[in-house]
């Protein structure tokens, strides 16, 4: 079934797509169990972006009409019973041999620490369905005035996680878990005290992701001569005035540095008719680039454009997805394998 949206309707968009899964839902379209399309199939389809798509979905959750699944994707509840999962084949044999033995252990050390049978299985269980909660989206949070870095930390995590991803200002995050407290929060380590106290008021996850250590770009900005200016453009200013320091740091006064967000059309061509070198992340190239095409006749030279691929650390991505459960320890030693194999 395809869904579309009437751009010129009084009703908003978010309702419309909520409407027309609802529709297709009673209808028997999509029958309990069934998986619902991805956020990235739906924003194909619809031309919405995909935070709003993530809403519409956590409104159906919160209404009982669906159900995320951590790892999984969002799937259709049945009304009439609890859905029952079956196992993926094969994934039993992926399992250690002694997994058996090690959940008697696990049991067994809570009856040695004088829990009853009744109380291993509610704590269990308890903890069980907290990580279900907590790996059924992400929330990526950090001031509304560098949203860009949330921007950016979002950019790299929807591809590799199997779950919703969802760009929320810190601003408005208290509200967001009010009306679900389901997923974990994601930031930078510089705003992580905050979200964590937030967190645990929602009885939510809050974890931190570390950055790229930009040990390529440091190493091209070391071999620049001195009086180089060198243009910064993100869509963070957070990592703008971060690299300035950097920067500062590393050649003290003997390059001129520019900064600049690419939204502001202004300030980018100004630095690019200015630098010799141009750094900027992935969401800014496709207007430094356009930027340089329109305005080539303007330019004595063009400047050197690098684009770092990279915001978060290489094994930041790892960490988190065994945090909200996408990944086991068997998983994660399969992937390094395979990758100094490769």
């Amino acid at each position: 079934m395809r869904f579309h949206i009437q751009q010129e309707s009084d009703i908003p968009a978010s309702t419309q797509l909520y409407n027309q899964i609802c529709f297709a839902i009673a209808a028997r379209h999509y029958p309990p169990g069934h998986r619902l399309p991805s956020t990235r199939q739906l924003a194909m389809q619809t031309g919405l972006h995909r935070n709003t798509i993530s809403k519409v979905y956590r409104q159906l959750e919160n209404d009982g009409v669906v159900e995320a699944m951590a790892g999984s994707g969002i799937y259709v509840r049945d009304q009439q019973k609890p859905r029952e999962l079956k196992v993926p084949p094969g994934l039993r044999n992926r399992l250690r041999p002694d997994i058996d033995r090690e959940v008697r252990q696990c049991v067994d050390g809570l009856l040695n620490a004088g829990c009853t049978l009744q109380q291993a299985r509610e704590l269990l269980t308890r903890e069980i369905d907290w990580r279900l909660r907590c790996g059924a989206r992400v929330l990526v949070s950090t001031p509304r005035e560098d949203i860009g870095a949330s921007m950016l930390i979002a950019e790299e995590l929807e591809p590799v996680l199997e779950v919703p991803v969802e760009v929320v200002p810190m601003e408005e995050l208290e509200g967001v878990l009010e009306s679900s407290s389901n997923g974990t929060v994601v930031t930078s380590r510089y705003f992580l005290q905050p979200v964590e106290e937030l967190a645990q008021r929602f009885g939510v996850r809050a974890v931190a992701v570390d950055l790229n250590d930009f040990h390529h770009e440091l190493n091209l900005l070391k071999e620049l001569r001195a009086g180089s200016c060198v243009g910064l453009v993100s869509i963070s200013p957070g990592i703008l005035r971060a690299a300035e320091v950097i920067l500062h740091s590393m050649r003290g006064h003997e390059l001129l540095v520019m900064t600049a967000n690419p939204d502001v059309g202004s300030h980018l061509l100004a630095l690019l008719r200015a630098a010799s070198h141009v750094l900027c992340d992935r969401p800014s190239l496709p207007l430094v680039e356009q930027t340089l095409r329109q305005n080539r006749s303007q330019l004595m030279r063009l400047p050197q454009v690098h684009c770092a691929q990279s915001y978060l650390g290489a094994a930041t991505i790892d960490l988190l997805r065994k945090e909200i459960g996408l990944i086991g320890p068997r998983d994660s030693q399969a992937e390094g394998e395979a990758a100094q194999a490769g």
